[in-house]
């Protein structure tokens, strides 16, 4: 799978870091963080798409990112429940994501107004340990977003970037 990401500054990596003696109760803990803008699809059609997604984003701004707490999905569409995230919210985000679902279309239950921006800490386990953590008091982060990231799943890292403003 081909995905365009957002950037998760170091500041997001050490708040999950310190919830990790909270998440033992999950069945997996997420070791890399991500922000999912967007799933593009097959990673072998990357110079139609990349060049797809720079002019659909053309004018774009950078745009800012901010961490607001831990919530988590009882249900996800893919993968064992609960998921145990860090809420993100950003208009500029959901812009993008919206001009991207615009063009590429949308996945099912996971894009478009379904869409819920997040950084997964965890899934799998008992809802009532995600539950109780969604109480949680947890430092704000915010953070500008001025490049994106095309992740190419397989091998699990950035083949390529689009910067902001496009």
């Amino acid at each position: 799978m081909l995905s365009l990401n957002a950037p998760i500054p170091g500041r997001v990596a050490r708040l999950a870091a310190d919830l990790h003696p909270e998440l033992v109760a999950f069945d997996e803990i997420r070791e890399h963080h991500s922000l999912l803008v967007k799933r593009l699809g097959d990673p072998d059609h990357l110079p139609p798409v990349q060049h797809d997604v720079r002019r659909t984003l053309a004018g774009a701004p950078a745009f800012e990112v901010g961490v607001t707490g831990v919530g988590y999905f009882p249900n996800p569409p893919m993968g064992p429940a609960p998921v145990l995230y860090l809420s993100v919210e950003s208009p500029g985000l959901r812009e993008v994501h919206g001009r991207l679902v615009e063009r590429f279309g949308a996945v099912d239950g996971l894009e478009g107004d379904e869409y819920t921006p997040h950084v997964t800490l965890a899934r799998g386990g008992d809802e009532a340990v995600a539950e109780r953590l969604t109480e949680l008091d947890v430092e704000p982060v915010t953070w500008a977003v001025n490049e994106l990231r095309f992740r190419d799943a397989r091998y699990g890292e950035t083949v390529s970037t689009v910067s902001l403003p496009a």
